[in-house]
């Protein structure tokens, strides 16, 4: 049972896992900054300086303090958003990557080409001596 349970912990997929919950958690510490730091103060002054995290309702004596949960809300809205636009970018650069892969691969299959007809006539001459 050992063994089995190494062989699984020390698995590349494991450890892969493991880098990217670290990666992760470092990137939602940059998101979630850039958000209460930057984003909301922008939206704020943009707005009139609406703060949700105030809003209360007293029912039976408890607070019910739902804008708290709006306020949630609306951070995991512009965290999605943030996110989806950077994978976006990352996707944009991806594909002139591969663009440029792609014009590369043609270049040489010319060149390949070429030779090959060179190769061919340089043989056609020899055989004709």
């Amino acid at each position: 049972m050992w063994k089995d349970f190494k062989e699984f912990a020390f698995k590349g997929n494991v450890l892969d896992l493991a880098v990217a919950v670290v990666i992760g958690a470092a990137f939602g510490k940059i998101v979630s900054s850039l958000v209460e730091n930057i984003i909301m103060p922008i939206v704020g002054a943009l707005t009139g300086g609406i703060d949700l995290t105030g809003l209360n309702q007293k029912i039976r004596g408890v607070d019910i303090t739902y804008g708290v949960f709006l306020q949630s809300v609306l951070d995991f809205l512009i965290v999605a958003f943030v996110i989806f636009l950077f994978i976006r970018l990352l996707a944009k650069f991806k594909r002139k990557e591969e663009v440029v892969e792609e014009e590369e691969e043609e270049t040489i299959d010319a060149q390949e080409a070429l030779l090959t007809e060179i190769r061919d006539l340089l043989k056609e001459q020899n055989a004709n001596k």
